[in-house]
């Protein structure tokens, strides 16, 4: 069954959107993690730089919003479930043919 042009606008359609909301996190993401920045500064001029933890913590679900939009699988995707399911038919068929041997 191959897709219509319209599953694939529509495919293409819903990636873009992803993209585009990585990419506006991303300016928030510098606008407020600035701000937070200039007032730590203000604050204590960085004696004790408080606004790293929310820097860190934002920037990990940044990170994993852009693993999403860009598609980053690190290895383990929709191409590697197919390869595991194979080689382990192919075990289990090995098997079965060694038993009678």
């Amino acid at each position: 069954m191959e897709p219509t042009q319209e599953t694939k606008y529509l495919k293409a359609k819903e990636r873009v959107a992803e993209i585009k909301k990585f990419y506006s996190g991303l300016i928030f993401y510098v606008i407020f993690i600035g701000f937070l920045a200039g007032l730590n500064y203000y604050v204590n001029e960085l004696r004790y730089p408080w606004f790293l933890w929310a820097a860190f913590g934002w920037g990990i679900g940044l990170f994993f919003q852009a693993a999403k939009a860009f598609r980053w699988n690190f290895g383990i995707g929709k191409d590697w479930e197919d390869r595991k399911v194979r080689e382990f038919m192919e075990q289990e068929d090995r098997k079965d043919t060694n038993l009678w041997k």
